[in-house]
């Protein structure tokens, strides 16, 4: 038994098992959600300073909605009650502003990348939903 506290307050029973089953897959999805919403962040500045990019806004809410799913993806991690359902939303915003950006960038919606967009965020609500749950089903020794 590990003690963290002077009046031998126990810190965990058990030293060897410290990540549980759903653990993993969970991690997987909070550090997917956070690439994402860093990949947001950074083409909503970089198309901020190109000349022929997007309206001013949808750089803006390109860099609000990837820092909206960079915090939500740690109350996920923290299983935070409503931390999934931010970063579910955080992620159909993303989907919405691609369908206006590729308005802008290519004159047409280009279908296979939307599906692949909207694949990838639905894998990744999906491994953290399930991911969560294994977690807190899981009873910690």
């Amino acid at each position: 038994m590990m003690m963290i506290a002077e009046d031998g307050t126990p810190g965990m029973k058990d030293t060897r098992n410290v990540t549980r089953e759903g653990a993993p897959v969970l991690t997987a999805a909070t550090l997917g959600l956070a690439v994402y919403g860093v990949y947001s962040v950074g083409l909503g500045a970089v198309d901020a300073f190109r000349s022929p990019g997007l309206d001013w806004w949808a750089d803006a809410a390109l860099a609000v909605f990837g820092l909206l799913l960079l915090m939500a993806s740690v109350l996920v991690r923290l299983r935070i009650p409503g931390g999934l359902a931010l970063a579910i939303s955080a992620l159909a915003a993303l989907q919405a502003l691609s369908l206006h950006n590729d308005m802008h960038f290519y004159g047409d919606i280009l279908v296979a990348p939307q599906v692949v967009r909207g694949v990838i965020a639905a894998g990744l609500a999906a491994s953290a939903y399930f991911g969560a749950r294994a977690e807190s089903r899981t009873p910690s020794v």
